[in-house]
């Protein structure tokens, strides 16, 4: 693993770690000031927002694809040209957006007019507009993030990030604390966000040297990436279903406050995302160039289990802290009125684990173009999870929306994907499973000393972080001695070492300067 993939991985936990911490400080605060029904119209908007999102049509993530080839290939010509290419359609995306989000504007009395107030919908408009005109902008830029990633450069918009994570909470706390609302809370993520793209177009053409170049373009190439790019809008629109319609529908029939109490049960939900994506997310361009140099099975199989485990130990973690601590911590951070969230929270995340394990897969997919079954068996089960969802939002509110989410998940993501990655990846399913199986015995004890935590200490902050850090102490242990093999340990330990070791350096520098003054 290089430079860029071992320090990218470290600056995305960093990147994780910062923004939960930060999101568990900030977001109580922010739901105080801001209040339940405004928190929710906010939530709202951005599901919306996220929907429009779609408008992408995958072109993102085959930027870095095709750029990725023809950067194995060696061939600039065509990889400049490919620059040009996807810069005209993020542009021609751009007006695309502005258009349709002037025809959604012109329904929005219509859609919302039974449970939002005539205040309410006022400040939707106007969020909307903000929004949809940051997202066009976006879309030009967007570019530029895509060929960093091409590149393999992960450390540089990764500390980006983190600035950003910091920065966001400090200029939206400090908006609220003037009594201004929403909608002043939009303008400032729309600057913020313009100013950080602005940053990787400077990245790209300072040290990256990228041009662009309008002279020619191969048809066939453009349909072939058109007919990737499809697929992948596909996979996109199956995951907005899951991740976003629940959010709308219960805007349409339950309102603002159940929308906020499933808004929080998302937002853990997108934390326990991270956890894992942190990894395969930068994984695409390494399996282009080593699908594109004719890689075999064995070694998709070996990737496919070597990420798979390292992402298993991460977020088998977090999953067992919330299982044993989550309603308690819901309970004391968000309010009381919140507890729900943490019922619908697990019915989601419970599911996710297991193609969060396995997301590498998807890189694989997507890389040997073979990811059209995946999109289009999803896209069924997701419009199924639709269907099913409007009826169990009417019938149990946002339990019922997760839990047709839920049912969707464990039919395509689990049933259907492991059979498929197993007969057409020829990767070895079943060794995958028992490698990670052989992870969950030192997990097992840990669970009940977690059970026995709950019922020796009462609840409260302080008896919390006590339980919480009881708990990761022991996971941390147990897995790393009996569930992690030498390779594991020794990628998980080689950066403290070196923090170590610089430590001690510089106390030897430290020590020889001071003898000699």
């Amino acid at each position: 693993m290089n430079k860029e993939y071992k320090y990218g991985a470290i600056l995305s936990y960093t990147l994780i770690f910062l923004g939960n911490i930060i999101g568990i400080i900030y977001t109580p605060i922010m739901l105080r000031m801001l209040g339940q029904a405004e928190y929710g119209l906010y939530s709202l908007v951005g599901s919306i927002i996220v929907t429009f999102s779609l408008i992408d049509l995958g072109f993102g993530n085959a930027c870095i694809r095709y750029v990725s080839k023809y950067r194995a290939l060696g061939n600039k010509y065509e990889e400049f040209n490919l620059n040009g290419l996807f810069l005209i359609i993020n542009i021609i995306l751009s007006i695309i957006t502005i258009f349709v989000g002037l025809i959604f504007f012109t329904y929005i009395e219509n859609i919302f007019s039974n449970s939002l107030t005539i205040s309410e919908l006022q400040s939707f408009k106007i969020m909307f507009i903000i929004l949809i005109i940051n997202l066009s902008l976006s879309f030009p830029l967007s570019i530029f993030s895509s060929i960093i990633t091409s590149y393999e450069r992960f450390i540089f918009p990764k500390i980006l990030l983190i600035i950003r994570t910091l920065l966001n909470p400090i200029i939206i706390l400090c908006i609220l604390s003037f009594d201004y609302g929403a909608v002043e809370m939009v303008i400032a993520h729309s600057i913020l966000n313009l100013f950080f793209n602005l940053f990787n177009v400077y990245y790209c053409v300072i040290y990256l040297k990228t041009a662009f170049m309008f002279k020619s373009f191969n048809k066939k190439l453009i349909k072939e990436i058109s007919i990737y790019s499809l697929f992948i809008f596909i996979g996109i629109i199956v995951d907005k279903i899951y991740w976003s319609t629940g959010q709308i529908v219960l805007g349409v029939y339950s309102g603002t406050l159940i929308v906020s109490i499933y808004a929080i049960a998302s937002q853990f939900n997108m934390y326990y995302m991270q956890f894992s994506t942190a990894i395969s997310g930068m994984f695409l361009p390494r399996l282009t160039t080593m699908v594109t140099n004719k890689t075999d099975s064995v070694n998709l199989t070996d990737i496919f289990i070597k990420v798979g485990r390292i992402q298993f130990s991460i977020i088998a973690l977090v999953f067992l802290l919330f299982l044993l601590f989550g309603k308690e911590f819901i309970g004391v951070w968000a309010g009381i009125q919140y507890t729900d969230a943490y019922v619908i929270a697990l019915i989601l995340i419970g599911p996710y684990t297991i193609p969060l394990i396995q997301n590498i897969g998807l890189s694989i997919l997507q890389a040997k173009n073979l990811h059209k079954f995946r999109s289009s068996i999803l896209l069924l089960i997701a419009i199924g999870n639709l269907i099913i969802s409007i009826p169990l939002i009417k019938g149990f509110g946002g339990i019922g929306a997760a839990t047709a989410t839920a049912i969707s998940m464990i039919i395509g993501n689990i049933f259907i994907m492991n059979f498929y990655y197993h007969i057409k990846l020829k990767i070895n399913i079943p060794k995958f499973w028992y490698e990670i199986g052989s992870m969950c015995v030192p997990m097992l004890p840990v669970l009940l000393f977690g059970i026995l935590l709950n019922s020796i200490l009462p609840v409260g902050i302080l008896c919390l972080i006590i339980k919480i850090l009881l708990f990761i102490s022991l996971y941390c242990t147990s897995v790393y001695f009996w569930g992690l093999k030498k390779y594991e340990q020794e990628l998980l330990s080689s950066p403290f070492r070196k923090l170590f070791n610089i430590i001690i350096n510089f106390n030897k520098k430290e020590l020889y300067f001071n003898k000699e003054l």
